[in-house]
């Protein structure tokens, strides 16, 4: 600060020291090549269930779009038949081990006279055969009244698996017979994408097996890539699979997303997403000079690698760069002090 006699402006804007910034060296790395495709998402678990017994439909528990647990009954059918077929296989079921138990006691009694030499032979051939009758009939009806259970299951049709209705076959009254399509659903809990791969990149895609779907600006991993062992004739594509983690967020059966297939890699330069700037039409970032000045500096940017993003052009190796790219332009801004005084 200059102080003097007489009026005027004090010349000599005064600049203040650059403060230290966070800087990154740009350096070569590995990058993996992807190549993009189009895919479509399906669900792992789809499919219809059917009537396993015939009867009329007396409740609809669930309708389109209801998630539906586990295990839950989703349909029941009017099961009077099925349940007095169920008394009758009970009560033959009872009648037959009071049978089979009579049977026993017969024999029992007959095989110590025999052991005494009391009954022939044959009326203890007899008596075992009898026995044995009693103990498949005893088998028989219990056989029966499994399946009479089962019968009185089937009026409750249960979903299969957790997911989403999706379409609902069947109405109110409406009589069903076995193999009669009910109710349409699908999970969500896992989920896959569907691509055709190209002839030309098909070697690499099988032999890295790896990819990744992208979605509302978020890259999933896929676990498991499958690639089908022949090609479509009509365009020479074979068909591949990508397993996503369980219930992958954001994503639905029928979605068109794209895919990332690793097919390779190569060097390239990286920086964290968030020192890139963007302007109009101008992407850049800011270098730092040998003194430690940051300039701004026009790039070409290409894919996304997680948190960082590839240079394309625009820098080169063993530069620079700015991290925070609001600090840097507040070092680009002058700082003076004029000062003017009088008598």
């Amino acid at each position: 600060m200059l102080v003097g006699c007489g009026r005027g402006n004090v010349p000599g804007p005064q600049g203040t020291a650059m403060k230290a910034l966070s800087t990154l060296v740009i350096q070569p790395e590995r990058i993996e090549l992807e190549r993009k495709l189009d895919g479509l998402v399906e669900a792992v678990n789809q499919g219809t269930v059917a009537a396993q017994t015939s009867g009329r439909v007396a409740e609809i528990l669930y309708d389109v779009n209801d998630f539906v647990p586990a295990g839950a009954v989703i349909i029941r059918l009017r099961s009077t038949e099925q349940r007095a077929g169920l008394l009758q296989a009970e009560a033959a079921l009872r009648e037959a081990t009071a049978r089979e138990a009579q049977a026993q006691i017969r024999y029992q009694r007959i095989a110590e006279m025999f052991d005494r030499k009391v009954v022939p032979k044959a009326t203890f051939d007899e008596e075992i055969a009898n026995r044995d009758a009693a103990v498949a009939r005893l088998a028989a009806a219990r056989a029966s009244v499994e399946s009479a259970k089962e019968g009185v299951a089937y009026t409750e049709v249960r979903a299969p698996y957790a997911g989403v209705v999706t379409k609902r076959l069947v109405e109110v009254g409406e009589t069903v017979s076995p193999g009669k399509p009910l109710m349409s659903g699908l999970s969500l809990q896992y989920l896959r994408v569907a691509v055709d791969v190209p002839q030309s990149i098909v070697a690499q895609v099988r032999r890295i097996k790896k990819g990744a779907v992208y979605v509302g600006g978020r890259r999933i991993e896929a676990t498991k890539v499958t690639v089908f062992p022949e090609a479509s004739a009509p365009s020479n594509t074979f068909r591949a699979r990508l397993d996503l983690p369980e219930n992958a967020a954001d994503l639905y059966p029928g979605m068109f997303v794209k895919v990332g297939f690793v097919t390779g890699e190569s060097q390239g330069l990286l920086v964290p997403a968030t020192s890139v700037v963007a302007r109009s039409e101008v992407t850049a970032v800011y270098i730092l000079d040998a003194k430690g000045r940051p300039s701004m500096r026009q790039v070409r940017i290409g894919e996304s690698h997680g948190d960082r993003v590839e240079i394309l052009s625009g820098v080169v190796a063993g530069e620079r760069v700015a991290l925070d790219p609001l600090a840097a332009i507040g070092e680009l801004k002058p700082v003076s002090v004029a000062l003017s005084t009088g008598t």
